[in-house]
């Protein structure tokens, strides 16, 4: 069972990156991509876990960018973790995310809930500091009843508290996993809202898969971007976008999969496989 977008600790999921590993074998997979936002960090631990386990590990990051003023979510997939550039990118995104992170807690501050970043990083750990995070705390201080609702009221786009981001073009973000020798997968391209347009610009910029086999996705949204898939040569791919029970329970390890021949056809398209 192949499934190509799961999150850790390392990010905003629910589990170390060990423990995931030994979940995703428990739930009978076979190859797991660890993409997390912006991150790497959590591949070293992966790889032992994988070992251990039986498991095909596919090194993996997911990148937000933006298309024709869209929010795209991008997977790397078998790229260099060490890579400089990425881990340079990584470095900036890291510091990025802290000053936005200290203004979205100002702003609620300023809302009266007196939030403090220590609480936040409390969550957060060792992860990049991401809005789940600060969601959790408004949960725990019992100011929301759950991550939806203060998505919903306070994180949101255009939200109370919520804070305009770094914005990385989505050719750029291609290009960055492609040097670091990995393929380039647009994910659940249905509730990211990519139309024909995002997807063809991405496309001449170098993407090579489209997650269709996503659980947002019903039947009749899944035939619609099998189709672009086919107009634009991407291999069709799936991935559970596993974060945790806690995190999103609707997206669960071990529920689908994608076939052997579109993983080594999605394989065979990043530079890092062939021959110097």
């Amino acid at each position: 069972m192949i499934d190509l977008h799961s999150h850790t600790t390392a990010s905003d999921g629910q589990y170390p990156p060990s423990e995931l590993v030994a979940r995703a074998a428990a739930a009978g997979v076979t190859v797991l991509a660890v993409t997390d936002h912006d991150t790497v960090a959590g591949l070293h631990e992966a790889k032992a876990a994988a070992a251990a386990h039986g498991l095909e590990l596919v090194p993996g990051i997911e990148l937000s960018a933006f298309v024709h003023g869209k929010e795209a979510h991008i997977l790397g997939h078998f790229l260099r973790p060490e890579d400089p550039d990425l881990a340079r990118f990584a470095d900036r995104l890291r510091d990025e995310r802290t000053h936005r992170m200290e203004a979205m807690v100002a702003r609620l501050r300023q809302l009266g809930f007196p939030v403090r970043m220590e609480q936040v990083r409390k969550v957060a750990g060792d992860a990049q500091l991401g809005r789940p995070h600060l969601a959790r705390v408004l949960v725990d201080q019992g100011w929301c009843i759950d991550v939806k609702a203060a998505f919903d009221r306070f994180l949101g786009t255009g939200r109370a508290a919520w804070v305009e981001r770094f914005k990385l073009d989505g050719a750029e973000a291609i290009r960055l996993i492609r040097n670091a020798g990995g393929t380039a997968t647009l994910a659940h391209p249905g509730s990211s809202k990519m139309e024909r347009p995002e997807i063809q610009a991405l496309a001449k910029a170098g993407l090579s898969g489209l997650e269709i086999l996503s659980v947002d996705h019903n039947p009749s949204v899944r035939q619609k971007y099998l189709a672009l898939a086919a107009e634009f040569d991407l291999v069709p791919t799936f991935g559970s976008d596993f974060h945790g029970e806690a995190v999103a329970p609707d997206h669960r390890l071990g529920v689908a999969a994608m076939s052997p021949e579109l993983f080594q056809k999605l394989r065979e398209r990043a530079p890092s496989s062939r021959p110097v």
